[in-house]
């Protein structure tokens, strides 16, 4: 199942291409959303939400039409942008509950689920104070409270982590996970930071210059070609690197005692072969496991395509 489809979609602003003949589809579940800057993450998730029409190309959020339909879809997305977006003078309670009568719902409805979601948000002591009082942190956790009011079926958290400490930081994505792995309402996070979508998503797209370099399920992109090997040595040994190869094996990076090999297959006696280079060449293993690339190894790979 799908949130969102694009296919064959272009952004422009004037003559400036910012999104280059897009075609994906973003599954269910909690999504990152990475690329550099300029890469047009904002830019795309505007145009999901119906702020900008594409210059040519369909897209779809939720079965509506994203040229035509922009308020039916705004109604039933969550919007937590990187910018602040409270309203001077009013305390969050209000705040939170105009959000949500702005969505369509009845006033009375709406402030009860402002208490509920500032509650869930960690501000239920400060829900009287007035926003512009509040902490970067605490702005964070009130974009989000503003983002769930309304329950939406999605949520777009555009760089949710903006100036948080560490411990903010930490609760900012708790929050998230529970809410899309918890709570089971659809997530697309877009963040520079690598760790935080790691931490949180299941599935990532990148993006480049308007265009996607990948897409896929996270574990599945940082699987690696053949069988590759982390192998952690006494000292720097030289002499192992040369057994390595005289036993088909390659030396992928070396730093110290530390390195990655790859064999053309592990066969269930990748660790006798090891401990044979070992014995030949004199080495001493401090340890070994099986090598997996990192989400910034994917990520440095799909943009320097």
């Amino acid at each position: 199942m799908t949130v969102a489809s694009l296919a064959n979609l272009t952004v422009r602003y004037g003559p400036k291409t910012v999104i280059h003949d897009l075609t994906l589809e973003v599954p269910e579940g909690c999504v990152g959303l990475l690329g550099p800057n300029g890469a047009g993450k904002t830019t795309l998730l505007k145009t999901l939400l119906g702020f900008i029409s594409p210059a040519s190309g369909r897209g779809s959020v939720l079965g509506l039409d994203v040229a035509t339909q922009g308020i039916a879809i705004r109604q039933r997305i969550g919007l937590m942008p990187e910018v602040d977006c409270y309203i001077p003078g009013m305390n969050a309670v209000s705040f939170v509950a105009y959000a949500g009568e702005m969505c369509g719902m009845p006033a009375s409805q709406a402030m009860r689920r402002a208490h509920e979601v500032l509650e869930y948000c960690g501000l239920g002591e400060a829900r009287y104070r007035e926003v512009e009082t509040y902490s970067a942190g605490m702005r964070q956790r009130i974009k989000l409270a503003q983002a769930l009011v309304h329950g939406p079926s999605l949520l777009f958290l555009d760089e949710p982590t903006n100036g948080l400490d560490p411990e903010g930081r930490d609760e900012m994505l708790a929050l998230i996970r529970d809410i899309s792995h918890g709570k089971g309402v659809n997530v697309v996070v877009s963040s520079h930071l690598l760790p935080d979508v790691e931490r949180t998503c299941d599935e990532v797209i990148v993006l480049k210059d308007g265009v996607m370099k990948a897409q896929g399920p996270i574990s599945t992109l940082r699987e690696t070609d053949g069988c590759q090997v982390d192998v952690e040595l006494k000292e720097p040994s030289p002499i192992f690197f040369e057994a390595v190869e005289r036993r088909g094996g390659k030396v992928l990076s070396a730093e110290g005692a530390r390195c990655r090999l790859a064999f053309a297959s592990s066969d269930g006696t990748l660790g006798a072969a090891l401990f044979a280079v070992a014995k030949e060449s004199g080495a001493q293993l401090r340890g070994f496991r099986l090598a997996q690339r990192t989400l910034e190894d994917v990520f440095m790979e799909a943009i320097s395509e």
